[in-house]
């Protein structure tokens, strides 16, 4: 019983070896996916530009927003901000303040930008992620009875004499007083960071700039007003935010000796044997989305096209570069595969080859070799 528990011990023990031996080797990429997400921010302040202290004209404010990543860059999402703005006035020959605070509700749609992805390249285990947005909407006041209050105070303060003699008349009041639902076309931009907590929660924090026409706060000014939001929530992807692609590494290039044994054999002349022919050499060169640099992981694909140079000084070598169809447009995507297609050829004239030995094109994202989008970010090598 116990030699047939070592001979099984020894057999699982070989099977191991044999799978170890046999994994795949190679190199795993992130693929993004694109993605709806939801986010709540109930934590919100608000700043109203005015002339009061910079205490009186905080309020409170939230904000949801659902919205699509539909690429590493690019996004777009609609946002409902609400709560409240505040406003006052301030007059130093009476010493006397006035101050009113009013009601809103903001829809938005605005683009938005990974700032992060475009200066680093998308990474999905990245803990911190910058983003800008911009867009336009309305803001819809409603509420603003505080306002008329005001008003009425202000007029009814009539004319007021200077210490100096000098008169001044306070009867115009608020020239742009509102009241019932006012719907005004809006602008906003600012910036956005979301801190990881999991594949789809994250942490997020923004902060945006709004104007609207001079009548929002009901002051006469002459230009534009302002308010300044600052928020925090939570915002939760739905659905999968990225995949895994895996990139098997090359198969090592399998090179035949021949071994000739001499013997006398009986025949009336001498056959020769016909010379043989050295297989052609093909190494696909990828690279990230965007660059033109080749990164460590591929080195030893040049470095074995080189060798195969090396060991047949009649061979030669032809590079074509390309890029994916999938992002960019013809301009940029031209630039990207001409410059991978440079990147190799200098990589090995750097190494030694001729010039001479070597041929280059590049196709753009006219060509797509790989039926797969992101294997297209490609240099094909030839060696022959």
């Amino acid at each position: 019983m116990k030699m047939k528990k070592t001979i099984l011990s020894c057999l699982m023990l070989l099977a191991g070896i044999s799978a170890n031996a046999q994994e795949q080797k190679g190199t795993t990429e992130y693929v993004f996916e694109p993605h709806w997400y939801v986010q709540i921010q109930p934590l919100g302040a608000q700043y109203t530009l005015g002339e009061v202290s910079f205490g009186d004209l905080l309020s409170y404010n939230v904000q949801a927003t659902v919205g699509r990543q539909f690429s590493k860059l690019w996004g777009a999402r609609l946002a409902v901000n609400a709560w409240q703005s505040k406003a006052g006035s301030k007059f130093d020959i009476s010493n006397k303040e006035y101050k009113w605070k009013w009601n809103y509700v903001a829809p938005t749609i605005d683009a938005t930008f990974n700032v992060s992805n475009a200066l680093f390249g998308f990474n999905p285990n990245r803990v911190f992620n910058l983003s800008a947005f911009a867009g336009i909407g309305l803001n819809i006041g409603f509420s603003n009875t505080e306002a008329a209050d005001a008003d009425k105070a202000i007029r009814a303060m009539g004319t007021i004499v200077g210490a100096n003699g000098t008169t001044y008349t306070t009867n115009q009041g608020l020239e742009y007083l509102w009241d019932g639902t006012k719907v005004r076309l809006m602008g906003q931009f600012g910036l956005m960071g979301d801190f990881k907590v999991s594949d789809k929660v994250s942490i997020g924090l923004e902060l945006s700039a709004n104007t609207l026409n001079d009548k929002y706060n009901s002051k006469k000014a002459k230009n534009w007003d302002w308010y300044f939001n600052a928020l925090a929530g939570v915002k939760i992807a739905l659905g999968n935010t990225y995949s895994t692609r895996f990139i098997p590494a090359p198969e090592p290039e399998i090179r035949y000796v021949e071994k000739i044994v001499e013997k006398i054999v009986e025949v009336p002349a001498k056959v020769e044997e016909p010379e043989a022919k050295t297989e052609a050499l093909r190494r696909d060169i990828f690279f990230a989305i965007g660059k033109t640099v080749i990164r460590k992981s591929e080195q030893q694909k040049v470095n074995e096209v080189v060798e195969y140079l090396n060991a047949n000084p009649e061979a030669k070598v032809n590079i074509t570069g390309y890029a994916d169809a999938g992002t960019g447009n013809d301009r940029i995507n031209d630039r990207l595969a001409a410059g991978r297609a440079d990147v190799v050829v200098k990589a090995l004239k750097k190494a030694g080859v001729a010039a001479s030995r070597i041929s280059y094109d590049s196709k753009g994202a006219r060509v797509q070799p790989f039926a797969d989008n992101d294997s297209n970010r490609v240099s094909i090598v030839i060696a022959e």
